[in-house]
């Protein structure tokens, strides 16, 4: 696959390495003071997750792009390319302004589900390809709104909006295939399961290793985000 190559569903603290299944009692603790604003754990962890959701989502578009049985799924998977191109753009942007370290690859679990989508086809693939998507967009659509609602940071909050209306569309797409059950989607979204810490954190990257870069399609629709002070991005 061209370009790169997974979302985190709850909250993080990288690279410290505690498990996205734990809620950490200091997610409002300020971890750097920017001429952005504060930075709390949360922020950071914020931008941690949205860098990993396009490292495992973007890879399934492309996936689907090649696999999807309907034209309403291949349309799903070149939203899910070009929306993650664009906030991958911004994330590594914004990162080193922040201090933030950001991953090269997704969480165990995150990979789990692209190496899923992989081994599958046709209608297998494409109901698993909807029910996963709309199930991992649900769950951080609302982490996105109380970043938004909260953050004191200005670039955080700008990679808010645009995840905001990234996700949004992400949403809307995986419904309009038709195939989404709601009531298994749902439940799995507000349910999920225990599983250990590191299957649900992005490794931190190895030292000297290039930075992975989700390369925008030569058609995308999205516009790159300008952020003051930040050096052009490669890719």
């Amino acid at each position: 696959m061209g370009g790169a190559l997974t979302l985190t569903l709850a909250a993080l603290a990288y690279p410290s390495m505690i498990g996205v299944s734990t809620v950490t009692t200091a997610q409002d603790r300020v971890i750097e003071n920017t001429q952005w604003g504060p930075l709390t754990e949360a922020d950071r962890d914020f931008v941690v997750k949205v860098r990993a959701a396009g490292l495992w989502e973007y890879p399934v578009g492309q996936i689907g792009l090649q696999k999807g049985g309907t034209q309403a799924v291949k349309v799903a998977s070149q939203h899910l390319v070009d929306g993650h191109a664009g906030l991958d753009d911004t994330c590594r942007k914004i990162a080193p302004l922040l201090n933030i370290t950001l991953p090269n690859l997704a969480s165990p679990q995150q990979q789990g589900f692209v190496t899923q989508l992989q081994s599958e086809s046709g209608k297998q693939f494409d109901s698993d390809f909807a029910n996963i998507l709309r199930m991992t967009h649900g769950s951080i659509f609302n982490t996105v709104a109380k970043i938004r609602s909260t953050t004191k940071n200005s670039l955080v909050r700008q990679l808010a909006d645009q995840a905001n209306v990234t996700v949004l569309d992400h949403i809307t797409v995986m419904e309009k295939t038709g195939l989404v059950n709601f009531d298994q989607t749902l439940f799995n979204q507000t349910t999920p399961p225990k599983l250990p810490a590191v299957d649900l954190t992005p490794p931190p990257p190895a030292a000297g290793q290039p930075q992975v870069v989700l390369t925008p399609p030569a058609n995308s629709t999205e516009t790159p985000q300008q952020i003051p002070g930040a050096s052009p991005t490669i890719g």
